[in-house]
């Protein structure tokens, strides 16, 4: 994608290219969806709807928050993954690149008690070679000397690797995770046309494996060639709107994006060879509660004699999701139709979707308060064994 001959942006434009540049699914384009709205049940007045949700709500207005999904930037990644000048500008305007008192702020004031770090996409994967392996390693060193020491308890992280050097990739997983305290690892979409069910990634996933941490699928931007064919228009005149960026993004892209690779993962044995590896993915399964049925009847068939288990079985066997920018009720409980609740974590995808917006959604979802708890805060002390600071 040519980004050179981009002119500056005004506000409107910036807004959206920041859903589609940038990034992070939610920058304005999923509206908030009360919970009083969405527990719908047509034999309730209106008026019963809301006081059952207020009740919900008070109810669970102590609920601790772990944030699975939070995303921050550097002045380095910043301009690496930018376009201009005006773009770097709205990003520090919304705070990616803030990890200090107005990020804790946010956090306070929506009740989100930790926030999972993890560097902005495309983050270090298109930086090749020993450059990559150095950058990686000194936006890992900047979270542990900065935010993660001067906020104790507040802040934990996933890895940045240099994914283009798999190897040196698996040595800074573990050196993060063993020396650092980190939680597992981050990636953004392909790496140089390559997914991570490929060969080269093997020796990432079998770290992982030996850690006994998770790998977070992000969203990244296709392929030049995947974009002309899929995401391009054929009217100049739309581009100005940024239009095939957010097709190609937060508006349809990642999210197939990301369940592509999931799928690519299953079919091609990725969890029969490594069968404890743990993956997350985020934005309330990018659309795997909608295709669920689909993918596993039509899947189950053609990999019968190829897999070690049913289709289906690897979704609960290897797979977590967040609620990621998407805080709509009856898209959670579609989910929890086909995951465990066990497997659900909470986040907000921060700052580009609202901290307070999301907490508040979730306090009025109607669940039992053993489930709300473990999606909450538990699911995630338990996968990342850790723990909510005590106040």
């Amino acid at each position: 994608m040519d980004t050179a001959d981009m002119k500056p942006m005004g506000r409107r434009s910036l807004l959206a290219a920041a859903a589609a540049l940038g990034i992070g699914a939610g920058v304005s384009t999923h509206a908030i969806v009360s919970a009083a709205d969405d527990n719908k049940n047509p034999d309730q007045a209106p008026d019963q709807k809301a006081d059952k949700t207020a009740e919900i709500y008070q109810r669970d207005r102590d609920l601790p928050f772990i944030g699975a999904e939070e995303t921050f930037s550097t002045p380095t990644l910043l301009k690496l993954n930018s376009i201009n000048e005006d773009h770097i500008a709205f990003l520090e305007e919304i705070g990616l690149a803030d990890l200090g008192e107005r990020r804790i702020g946010d956090m306070d004031a929506g009740g989100l008690d930790v926030q999972i770090l993890s560097a902005h996409t495309p983050s270090v994967q298109n930086v090749p070679g020993r450059r990559g392996i150095d950058l990686a390693y000194r936006l890992n060193r900047q979270l542990v000397d900065g935010p993660i020491a001067k906020y104790p308890g507040r802040f934990k992280a996933f890895a940045t690797l240099p994914l283009q050097s798999p190897e040196a990739a698996a040595d800074e997983l573990e050196r993060s995770v063993r020396e650092d305290g980190f939680l597992g690892a981050l990636t953004n979409g392909h790496i140089t046309k390559k997914y991570l069910d490929h060969p080269d990634f093997e020796p990432v996933l079998a770290r992982a494996v030996a850690l006994d941490v998770p790998i977070y699928l992000h969203p990244g931007y296709p392929a030049d060639e995947i974009f002309k064919i899929l995401y391009s228009t054929t009217r100049s005149q739309y581009t100005k709107e940024f239009q095939p960026y957010i097709f190609s993004g937060s508006g349809y892209g990642w999210h197939q994006e990301v369940l592509t690779q999931c799928i690519r993962m299953i079919t091609y044995g990725v969890f029969d060879r490594f069968p404890k590896l743990k993956i997350i993915i985020g934005h309330m399964g990018e659309g795997l509660p909608f295709y669920h049925e689909r993918i596993v009847n039509d899947m189950g068939e053609p990999t019968e004699n190829s897999l070690k288990k049913p289709f289906g079985q690897y979704f609960q066997d290897n797979f977590w999701v967040t609620t990621s920018a998407f805080p709509q009720t009856e898209l959670l409980h579609l989910l929890l139709k086909f995951i465990s609740v066990d497997r659900v974590l909470f986040a907000t995808d921060y700052p580009f979707a609202d901290i307070k917006a999301q907490t508040d959604w979730f306090r009025g979802v109607d669940l039992p308060r053993e489930d709300k708890e473990k999606i909450a805060f538990r699911n995630a002390e338990k996968l990342f064994r850790t723990k909510v600071p005590v106040k």
